[in-house]
C-alpha cells in the first residue's frame, strides 16, 4: 500500500483495539490538511490568481491604449516584461512551484508579443501562424518545467494550431471526420506519452487532473468524429477512426482496471452510449426509435453506475 486512506483506517479501527484518540491523531497527521498545507495552497492560489490578472491586465492595456502607443512602445513593453519575468525566474531563489507559475505567465506573454507584432506590422499571416510560432517558442520551457498547467497550455496551443491550419489552409470541403480524427490522435499521443513518463520516469510525476483533462479532450474528439461519420459512413476516414477508437477505448479500459481509475471507466462507456444512440438515430427517426433510445440511455447509464459502485467497493475492501 503506497498511501493509507481514510477507509483503511476505519476498517482497522473497527476490527482492533485501536483507541479513538489514536485514530484521530493519525487522521490529522496523514489525511487532514494542516496549517502548513493550507498556507501552501493559498500561497500558490493567490500567486496564480495574481499572474492571471496581471496577464489579463496587460492584454486590456494594449486594447484600450492601442491608438495612443507608438509601435516601438507596444513591442518594447511586452519584450521588457518577457525578459524581466525570465530573469526573475532564473535568478530568484523562490520555490520551483512559484517559478513555474511565473513561467506559465511568461509563456502567455510570448503569445501576446507575437499578437502585438502581427497587429503593428500587419504581416497578413494566418491565425494558425501565430499559434504555431507561439507553440514553437515555448516548447523548451514546457520540456523543462515539469508543471502541469504549462503542459496544458501547450496542448491547447497544439490543438488550436491544427484546427486553424485545417480551417484556413486545407480547403478541401471541410472534412470534419478527418479533422476530429487527427485531433483524437494528437491528444491520444499526449496522453500516452504522459502515462509512459509517469510510469518510467520517477523524477517526473504528471498530475492526474492533467492526464484526465487531455484524455477527456481526446474522447470528445473521437466521439464527435464517429458520430459525424455515422451519418457520412462513405467517408474514407470513418472506418480508420472507428478502428483506432476501438483500440484506444479497449486499452483505456484495461489501463483503468489495472490502475483502479474510475475516470476512464466513466467517460469511455459514456462515449460508447452517445455513439450507439447516434447509430440508432441513423437507423430510424420515428417516435418509437426515440422512445427506445431514451430507454437504452437510462438502462445503460444505470448499469455503468452500478458497475462503478461495485468496483469501488471491491477496490476499497
Amino acid at each position: 500500500m503506497d498511501k493509507i486512506e481514510r477507509n483503511d483506517i476505519h476498517i482497522i479501527s473497527r476490527h482492533s483495539n485501536w483507541s479513538h484518540k489514536s485514530v484521530e491523531k493519525l487522521l490529522e497527521k496523514e489525511l487532514y490538511a494542516d496549517k502548513a498545507a493550507w498556507q501552501k495552497f493559498l500561497r500558490l492560489f493567490f500567486i496564480s490568481l495574481g499572474v492571471s490578472f496581471t496577464t489579463a491586465g496587460i492584454i486590456f492595456f494594449f486594447a484600450y491604449n492601442w491608438a495612443d502607443l507608438h509601435k516601438f512602445a507596444k513591442i518594447g513593453v511586452i519584450e521588457a516584461l518577457v525578459i524581466a519575468v525570465s530573469a526573475f525566474i532564473l535568478f530568484s531563489k523562490l520555490k520551483p512551484d512559484i517559478k513555474n507559475i511565473f513561467l506559465t505567465g511568461a509563456a502567455i506573454l510570448v503569445g501576446i508579443l507575437f499578437t502585438v507584432f502581427g497587429q503593428v506590422y500587419q504581416t497578413g499571416a494566418n491565425a494558425y501562424d501565430l499559434f504555431l510560432i507561439w507553440t514553437i517558442a515555448i516548447v523548451l520551457w514546457v520540456a523543462i518545467s515539469n508543471f502541469a498547467p504549462l503542459w496544458l497550455v501547450f496542448v491547447i496551443l497544439v490543438n488550436t494550431t491544427y484546427i486553424l491550419y485545417y480551417l484556413q489552409v486545407l480547403h478541401h470541403d471541410y472534412n470534419f471526420i478527418e479533422m476530429f480524427m487527427v485531433l483524437f490522435l494528437i491528444n491520444l499521443a499526449f496522453v500516452t506519452a504522459t502515462i509512459c513518463i509517469k510510469h518510467f520516469l520517477k523524477t517526473i510525476q504528471p498530475s492526474t487532473w492533467y492526464i484526465n483533462t487531455v484524455s477527456l479532450a481526446a474522447i470528445i474528439a473521437s466521439t464527435i468524429g464517429v458520430c459525424i461519420g455515422i451519418f457520412e459512413s462513405s467517408d474514407i476516414f470513418f472506418y480508420p477512426l472507428v478502428v483506432v477508437t476501438i483500440i484506444a477505448y479497449a486499452s483505456g479500459i484495461v489501463y483503468a482496471l489495472k490502475t483502479k481509475s474510475t475516470f476512464y471507466l466513466s467517460i469511455i462507456p459514456l462515449s460508447v452510449i452517445i455513439i450507439l444512440s447516434t447509430f440508432f438515430i441513423e437507423i430510424s427517426t420515428n417516435e418509437y426509435m426515440f422512445f427506445m433510445i431514451s430507454f437504452f440511455i437510462v438502462i445503460s447509464v444505470t448499469l455503468v453506475i452500478i458497475n462503478l459502485v461495485n468496483l469501488q467497493k471491491k477496490w476499497k475492501n
